[in-house]
């Protein structure tokens, strides 16, 4: 026979166990940050003969706007631009050894990067942000 009173001090143990493998599922799946894309960003910046990126070839995922942001860019100046409310996860409002780059689809962040500043600046020479088909970012080397 099933001792009833096992079965109840068993049931909060397993509630616990579920609650924790949704959370660890669930951060698994919000995780946006790309770092094959920061590596390969980085790589690409490193080269003294390049000056400049085309985001679409390093890109495989779906994206409609691309936007950069450089150090000490305030959180609200961030929402302003990207038309939404987005916790920047990177803080690059306290950092100044990278520049942050998010990824729009249906006015949803999709991805972003933290793009080292060890080989230099990039710069984007609109305000409007980069498109898959206008991804082209211009490298400042320091």
């Amino acid at each position: 026979m099933i001792n009833k009173q096992k079965v109840r001090n068993a049931i909060p143990g397993l509630g616990l166990i579920f609650l924790l493998i949704g959370v660890v599922v669930y951060l698994q799946v919000t995780d946006e940050r790309n770092k094959e894309l920061e590596e390969s960003v980085r790589l690409a910046m490193k080269k003294e003969s390049v000056e400049e990126i085309d985001l679409s070839r390093f890109t495989d995922f779906d994206w409609k706007q691309a936007y950069l942001f450089p150090p000490y860019t305030p959180q609200e100046n961030i929402n302003r631009q990207l038309g939404i409310n987005y916790k920047d996860p990177s803080r690059i409002d306290m950092r100044d050894d990278i520049n942050l780059l998010i990824f729009l689809n249906k006015n949803k962040v999709v991805q972003y990067a933290e793009i080292s500043r060890e080989y230099g600046d990039l710069v984007i020479d609109t305000d409007d942000g980069l498109s898959p088909s206008n991804a082209t970012l211009t490298i400042k080397k320091h």
